[in-house]
């Protein structure tokens, strides 16, 4: 960036600052216009100091490897969105359910209900539905009323 004083028809001088990018120039910020040249060489003297102030500011583009791999993060993971939404409880509550001991008991079932429970209580049948539809388990109903029987009498 760089400070220009353009002639104007009128007689008086416009001061701006102007940049050149890709061969061509353009005018960033108008400083002011004036016809007194101790006026145009304060704002010479203005134009030069906004350059610097803007030059002092930091680049936001400076890291742009980092920017770059943060930018594909995000968009991978809104493009995945639907993905972590139907499966992110269930990632978590299984590592939950690991974190209690639950896991020693090595029951798939009691896995199944336990999660699917939390992650959408509704009525046996519809957690059949919800296992099935959501994770691709093929939990037979009448094994899990025989199951939630079996759970009853060892209480």
């Amino acid at each position: 960036m760089f400070v220009r004083k353009k002639n104007n028809r009128s007689g008086t001088v416009s001061v701006v600052v102007v940049r050149k990018q890709s061969g061509v120039y353009k005018e960033i910020r108008t400083m002011g216009v004036s016809s007194d040249l101790s006026e145009v060489a304060a704002l010479v003297q203005q134009g030069n100091e906004w350059i610097r102030r803007q030059n002092s500011l930091p680049d936001l583009f400076d890291n742009y490897e980092r920017v770059k791999a943060e930018r594909e993060g995000i968009e991978f993971f809104f493009n995945h969105i639907e993905n972590v939404l139907l499966n992110g409880a269930r990632l978590i509550l299984n590592r939950v359910y690991c974190l209690i001991g639950f896991d020693s008991i090595n029951d798939t079932v009691l896995k199944d209900l336990v999660v699917a429970r939390i992650c959408q209580p509704s009525s046996k049948a519809a957690t059949v539905d919800y296992l099935k539809g959501y994770f691709d388990e093929d939990v037979d109903l009448n094994k899990i009323y025989r199951y939630l029987n079996f759970l009853q009498s060892k209480h």
